[in-house]
C-alpha cells in the first residue's frame, strides 16, 4: 500500500510541472515493437533495443528490471498527441518503481494505467498479439481500475429492442451492453431492461431486483441479451412506456450498493413526452444519472437524447459504428468519478482474486489500486481523473503471513474478502470457485419448471 501510494504522488506531481504539448514528438518504449527490426535491420519506430532476461521472481519471464515500458490497445492510436504526452510525463514513474522493488522485494508487477488508454507497466516485458495480432487488453475495462476509479454503483441498462433497432443497430446496441458489463465488478448491482411496446426483464429470474455484477450474474446476463433482445414494432403506448422505464429508478431504492446510481439509455430515438417523466420520477434532486447512447448513422433524435443525458447529470454520446463503442462507453466512468475526483478521495482498494493472464502467469492475484488525480489549479473544479496506479499481490505471499505454529493440528488458514468472496482455502477446487444467485421464488413460479 505504501508501495502504491508512492505511485500515486509520484505521478500526480509529475503532471502537474508537465505542459501539455499538442505537437509533441516523444520515442517511448512500446511493449508491442521493441527489439523489432525493419528490412534494412533498423529498430523499428517506437521500438528499440529494450534488454530482457528471464527472472525467477516474475515467473521465469524475460524482463527488464530496469524500465518500464508501455502497451497501447490496438484501437488507440500510439502517436496521439494524450498518448505521447501521458507517456512522457509518466517517465518519471520509472525510478518510484524501481526504488519501490528495492525497498520491498517481495513486489511483483506495478502499473500505471491511464485514462487515455495506455498501460505503463514495471518490470518492462515484450507483449505478444493473439494470433490476429491484435491486442484487446485495455487497462480501462480491468477490476481494479474501474473500482479504483469509481465508487460503488447501481446500473440499470435500458435498452430500446423496437422495430428500427435491427440489424447493425441491434449488433451496436448488444456490444455497448456487453461493453458496459465489463466495467462492472462485484461492488457494483445491474439489471437490463428491454422495452418496444411493452417492457420487460431480459433475465426473468433478476425481475423487480437489482443483481450483484459479478462475474456469474454478468455471464447469465449477457447470455440473455443476446436471446432475448429480439425486436418489437412501436406502437401508442410510448408515454406509458416512458413512466414504466422511469419507474425502475425504484429499484435503486434500498438496494444495491446505494452508493453511484445510473441508468444507460441506449436508444436510436427518443420518447416525445419525456420531460414531465423526468419532473416527476428524478427532479429536482436528480438522484439517477442518465447516460444516453445514441445507435446508428441517423441524428434525427440527437437533441432530444442529448437533452435526456444533460438535464439528468449524465453524459450524451452517439454510437455510429462498432468501433465507436469502447471510447464512448468509457467516458461514464469519467463522469462518475469526479466527485472523488475534486474531493480527492484517494481511497484503496483491494480487488476480488483472478488469474493474471496479463503477464502470462498461473498464480491467483489480487491487485492494490488506487486514483490519480489532476491537481492543476485549473482543472480541480472539473475532476480530471488521470489515470489508476496499481500492483499485484500474489494470494501465496498473503498466506505466507499465517502464523501456521498457533493453528494446531486441525487448523488451517483461509482468506476471505469483507463481502464474503473466499479469496484463499485449502480445500478450494476448482482453483476459481463460481456462485449461482437464484431467486427461487421467480424460478418456481415458472410454467416450464420440472425436475
Amino acid at each position: 500500500m505504501k508501495s502504491v501510494k508512492r505511485l500515486a504522488e509520484a505521478a500526480e506531481d509529475a503532471d502537474l510541472y508537465h505542459e501539455y504539448n499538442e505537437t509533441l514528438e516523444f520515442e517511448y518504449f512500446n511493449s508491442m515493437l521493441i527489439n523489432s527490426v525493419d528490412e534494412d535491420g533498423n529498430s523499428v519506430s517506437l521500438g528499440g533495443e529494450f534488454p530482457l532476461e528471464k527472472n525467477e521472481h516474475f515467473d521465469k519471464l524475460p524482463v527488464n528490471t530496469q524500465l518500464s515500458n508501455i502497451q497501447v490497445p490496438t484501437n488507440v492510436y500510439n502517436r496521439d498527441p494524450a498518448i505521447l504526452n501521458g507517456a512522457y510525463m509518466s517517465e518519471a514513474l520509472n525510478d518510484v518503481f524501481i526504488d519501490n522493488f528495492k525497498k520491498d522485494p517481495t513486489l511483483t508487477w506495478q502499473y500505471f494505467g491511464s485514462a487515455t488508454g495506455f498501460f505503463r507497466l514495471y518490470p518492462g516485458i515484450q507483449w505478444i498479439p493473439d494470433e490476429n495480432g491484435v491486442v484487446t487488453f485495455d487497462c480501462r475495462n480491468r477490476n481494479w481500475y474501474i473500482q479504483a476509479a469509481t465508487s460503488p454503483k447501481d446500473v440499470i441498462i435500458v435498452v430500446d429492442v423496437s422495430g428500427s433497432m435491427k440489424g447493425l443497430r441491434l449488433t451496436i446496441a448488444k456490444h455497448t451492453i456487453n461493453t458496459i458489463l465489463d466495467t462492472l465488478g462485484e461492488n457494483d448491482f445491474v439489471n437490463i431492461i428491454a422495452y418496444s411496446d411493452y417492457v420487460r426483464y431480459v433475465e426473468p429470474c433478476f425481475k423487480g431486483t437489482l443483481v450483484q455484477a459479478d462475474l456469474d450474474n454478468r455471464e447469465v446476463t449477457r447470455a440473455h441479451t443476446h436471446t432475448h433482445t429480439h425486436t418489437h414494432t412501436h406502437t401508442h403506448r410510448e408515454e406509458t412506456q416512458a413512466r414504466q422505464l422511469i419507474n425502475s429508478l425504484n429499484l435503486s431504492q434500498g438496494q444495491g450498493s446505494l452508493c453511484n446510481q445510473a441508468i444507460m439509455l441506449i436508444t436510436d430515438g427518443a420518447m416525445e413526452d419525456f420531460q414531465d417523466v423526468f419532473e416527476e420520477f428524478n427532479w429536482p434532486e436528480r438522484r439517477v444519472r442518465v447516460f444516453t447512447y445514441l445507435i446508428g448513422r441517423e441524428v434525427t433524435f440527437a437533441e432530444n437524447v442529448k437533452w435526456i443525458a444533460c438535464n439528468n447529470k449524465g453524459y450524451y454520446t452517439h454510437v455510429s459504428t462498432l468501433a465507436d463503442v469502447q471510447e464512448n462507453v468509457m467516458e461514464y466512468l469519467h463522469v462518475l468519478s469526479r466527485p472523488m475526483v475534486i474531493n480527492h478521495d484517494h481511497d484503496i482498494i483491494w480487488t476480488e482474486a483472478y488469474m493474471d493472464t496479463v503477464a502470462q502467469s498461473l498464480l491467483l492475484m489480487t491487485s492494490v489500486a488506487m486514483p490519480v488525480f489532476s491537481k492543476k489549479k485549473e482543472t480541480l473544479s472539473h475532476g480530471i481523473l488521470l489515470g489508476v496506479v496499481g500492483t499485484d499481490v500474489a494470494l501465496k505471499e498473503l498466506m505466507r503471513l499465517v502464523s501456521r505454529y498457533k493453528l494446531g493440528v486441525h487448523g488451517y488458514g483461509y482468506l476471505l474478502t469483507n463481502n464474503g468472496y473466499i479469496l484463499s482455502h485449502p480445500d478450494l477446487r476448482p482453483l476459481v470457485q463460481t456462485k449461482i444467485v437464484l431467486n427461487w421464488n421467480d424460478v418456481f413460479r415458472r410454467e416450464n419448471f420440472s425436475g
